[in-house]
């Protein structure tokens, strides 16, 4: 077993994060099961028609999101992993912009582009969870396709198999690990997804985790909503674990790197152009229907409430993402540095990941609404429900950065006459650093967009801007939706331009080295 390059401080570096993650998630959690859940609630519960009817559409919705997610996605994911094409990282970024997105403001520009007939429906929540979702099957699944040797197809070809036989026998078993792994995730964000299902799905299709906030918030029934987020966590735990799983076979031990080549002969470039068109054209029009629908709204997007909005979003994005860097670092460098054992580390910084937004922010108002530790008047709550989310992406983000740094350099320095400290200066840290930028970055976009435990923690003078979109879209009048469909389109463009750069800088510096 390898030593700890920093033995002396690496059994500290878990210390505050572990504190944070008691005192803000696992306390709360108690405190919730421990006031209010009961075998009653259980009972009431299971023998409720209407629980039982939304945790069969929770589930069955969920199962069809994640096929057809699936099915949409792999067209995508081969013309982006097999072949260079024009064009190729403006379709990447306009697909990858929805994820980045608040799930409201994409919730509101599929309310916008599909026919009224089709709003509070249950084939909209599944729309947009495709539509939200694709770009999770084509990060995972593209770096492990553009990986597999061409000269294999190839061959197969030459041998007579038809594409599709190729892709059954040679295509599909090289990438299942990766597949299996996107799958799992698509599932998990199709299972907990809350503000799209509020704004497309109305009062009359609600989900596991939109149902919380209505009987704890709307109803007040504090019983039946812990009992539901209880049977969530257990359901969330068991995929958690499934995740884990694929996750530890996802990296393959064949990492050549393959270069996209061309298309060639008629049948790839109309292949590649159809997909490429089709896939842009589909991405694009949820941001045009909300611009188109945007135009009278403009002139209320600089009011004072919007602005006000806007500051609440950057301070807490900004200290949201203080906090998770600076605890999430911690932890990735204990596990990193072996503190102690990583197994350990790494499921108790999945924590966080086990236990819904929704159920967060329901947690924490149960717990700190008390004197001494009446907190949740205060502003700093809601950046912390933030950072509980972002902390275990932080991780997974330094984590394999902070593996990678050659223990030969630390030697070689030590060798030299430097010392621990000067060494993690010297070494460490410039090689963490962008790892580190990288995670701040996340962390920032996570804060910015989310609206789960922000609907529980949220108050009227600390609106944040996703608050401020669901609000102005439950309200009547044209004017109102303008006024949503504008904030979406500032993100809309905002989030493309960022993929959009991010993708070419990376390129360059890809063909620089």
């Amino acid at each position: 077993m390898t030593t700890s390059p920093y033995p002396k401080i690496a059994r500290w570096l878990v210390v505050a994060p572990a504190l944070f993650l008691l005192v803000f998630l696992a306390i709360p959690t108690v405190v919730m099961v421990q006031r209010s859940a009961s075998v009653n609630a259980f009972a009431d519960i299971f023998a409720n028609d209407g629980f039982r009817k939304v945790a069969w559409f929770t589930l069955w919705q969920t199962m069809l999101s994640t096929i057809l997610t699936i099915v949409c996605a792999l067209p995508i994911t081969f013309i982006l992993a097999r072949f260079s094409f024009i064009g190729k990282r403006l379709l990447l970024a306009l697909i990858t912009a929805p994820f980045l997105l608040p799930t409201v403001v994409v919730g509101s520009s599929l309310f916008a582009l599909l026919p009224d007939r089709m709003h509070y429906t249950a084939s909209a929540i599944i729309v947009v969870h495709i539509f939200f979702n694709t770009a999770v099957v084509v990060r995972l699944v593209m770096p492990r396709w553009s990986q597999i040797d061409p000269e294999l197809i190839h061959a197969a070809h030459t041998l007579g198999a038809s594409p599709a036989r190729t892709f059954r026998t040679i295509t599909y078993p090289l990438i299942r690990p990766a597949l299996g792994f996107a799958s799992t995730a698509v599932a998990l964000f199709c299972f907990t997804s809350f503000g799209a299902v509020r704004i497309l799905g109305g009062p009359a299709y609600s989900t596991l985790e939109t149902e919380i906030y209505v009987r704890s918030v709307q109803l007040g029934d504090l019983n039946s909503a812990i009992a539901i987020s209880l049977v969530q966590a257990i359901f969330l735990i068991g995929a958690l674990f499934v995740s884990t799983k694929f996750g530890r076979h996802h990296t393959s031990p064949h990492t050549i790197s393959i270069q996209a080549q061309l298309p060639i002969g008629r049948s790839q470039k109309t292949a590649v152009l159809c997909i490429a068109l089709v896939a842009g054209l589909l991405a694009l029009l949820p941001l045009l229907a909300v611009a188109w629908k945007s135009t009278s709204g403009w002139s209320h997007v600089l009011s004072n409430d919007t602005l006000r909005s806007l500051a609440v979003s950057a301070r807490f994005a900004l200290t949201a993402s203080i906090i998770a860097t600076a605890l999430g670092a911690m932890f990735a460098l204990a596990i990193a540095y072996q503190s102690t054992s990583t197994r350990l580390l790494e499921t108790f910084t999945s924590l966080p990941l086990m236990i819904s937004a929704v159920t967060v922010g329901l947690g924490i108002v149960i717990t700190f609404d008390r004197s001494p530790f009446e907190f949740r008047s205060s502003w700093w709550i809601t950046p912390v429900a933030h950072s509980l989310i972002a902390i275990p992406l932080v991780v997974r983000t330094v984590l394999p950065v902070a593996q990678a740094i050659p223990q030969d350099l630390r030697d070689a320095a030590a060798t030299l006459g430097s010392g621990a400290k000067d060494q993690w200066m010297r070494i460490d840290f410039p090689l963490l650093r962008r790892g580190l930028a990288t995670a701040c970055a996340l962390s920032a976009a996570i804060s910015l967009g989310e609206f789960g435990a922000t609907s529980f923690l949220t108050r009227q003078t600390h609106e944040t801007l996703p608050v401020s979109i669901a609000r102005l879209l439950s309200r009547p009048g044209e004017t109102q939706h303008a006024k949503a469909f504008a904030l979406s389109t500032l993100f809309f463009v905002f989030s493309i331009g960022a993929v959009y750069i991010a993708e070419t800088v990376r390129a360059t510096r890809t063909k620089t080295h």
